[in-house]
């Protein structure tokens, strides 16, 4: 990946300094152990003022978590050209004392094998590769402002995926996500297993980077039981200014998912930027999504991000959601919608 979209992605997503902190706790004999993590605390604001049933919800400013997490890498030198890999990570709440769940979600647990002559195969619970090599160019916000897919699309769990070598500027990959009926009774247990899959290729080469890929986007996972597909470019013009264009959309399904979707189907173009200077980058995002039950919709997402010092940055995020209607009965310009903020700092370790 080239270096200012990297830069682009670690800004905004993980902070500056979110790679480069790992701690290196064991080193011998081929075989490595970092520790990593943040504490990211914050106040958060706005947002919609009505849920999808249309009652009327507070968003007051709260104190806040954002997304603080502690994890491991590992990996094993088995020969020059073969290492075995693992990853281990949790989320924790660190804005409030909490008795009996001190770690919240596992948010990473996989291993798997890589080589730079046969590529990278991995299993477990690991972010969408659709998100890594497609819509990554616009994951560049801590919190909202991320329209296409994000990391946790058909993923996530019970999942398997492949992807080769960089061959001259080109990466394909292949994942597939298992949803099993084991251990269900009633109608559920006469359903058959499901399994989603995603992939495509993605071309990184000199200041250009454009990902195509598909996702089978089934019910199980959230999805409408049909094929999207995603084009995403992003170019560097500068060490410090990268565009980014892209297209997401699938067809109606043939059930209802809710009733604030209808049946699913929609197209998707986002425009957006990334400027640095210095201890400072920058990001605005905008999205035009056309929905065919529902009403076109715009969102837009800006965010400042200030390095205090490698380990320490300060941050504020403005996003007005896409959410074109709260019911099937109700728009949304009918009613009050707040934009949504986000402020606060983390520090990497």
């Amino acid at each position: 990946m080239k270096k200012t979209l990297l830069a682009t992605a670690i800004i905004g997503a993980l902070g500056a300094s979110a790679a480069a902190q790992a701690a290196t706790v064991y080193d011998e004999d081929g075989t490595k152990v970092d520790l990593y993590g943040r504490i990211a605390l914050g106040i958060a604001g706005g947002g919609p003022e009505y849920n999808g049933d249309g009652e009327e919800l507070n968003n007051d400013p709260e104190f806040v978590d954002v997304f603080s997490r502690l994890g491991f890498r590992l990996s094993q030198e088995i020969s020059r050209d073969l290492t075995a890999f693992g990853r281990l990570e949790w989320r924790f709440r660190a804005d409030e004392r909490r008795s009996g769940e001190a770690f919240r979600e596992t948010r990473q647990s996989y291993l798997g094998l890589t080589s730079r002559q046969f590529g990278t195969f991995q299993a477990g619970n690991f972010d969408s590769f659709y998100n890594q090599f497609v819509s990554l160019p616009f994951d560049v916000y801590i919190d909202q402002g991320l329209e296409f897919v994000g990391n946790a699309k058909q993923s996530r769990g019970d999942s398997i995926g492949y992807y080769t070598p960089d061959l001259q500027g080109f990466t394909a990959f292949l994942q597939a996500k298992h949803y099993s009926k084991r251990g269900l009774v009633g109608v559920e247990a006469n359903e058959s297993n499901e399994i989603a899959t995603q992939g495509g290729v993605r071309y990184a080469q000199g200041p250009v980077t454009i990902g195509l890929g598909f996702v089978d986007d089934v019910v199980e996972g959230g999805g409408n039981d049909e094929m999207l597909y995603g084009l995403v470019g992003s170019y560097d013009f500068t060490d410090n200014f990268s565009a980014r264009l892209g297209y997401e959309g699938r067809e109606n399904g043939d059930v209802i998912v809710n009733d604030a979707i209808g049946r699913g189907g929609y197209d998707s173009v986002g425009i957006g930027g990334t400027f640095t200077t210095g201890p400072w980058a920058f990001n605005i995002d905008y999205y035009n999504v056309e929905r065919d039950d529902a009403e076109t919709s715009r969102s837009w997402a800006t965010g400042a991000y200030y390095n205090v010092s490698s380990n320490f940055d300060v941050f504020v995020e403005v996003a007005d959601a896409d959410a074109p209607r709260v019911n099937r009965d109700t728009n949304l310009g009918d009613l009050t919608d707040d934009v949504y903020w986000l402020t606060g700092a983390r520090y990497f370790f």
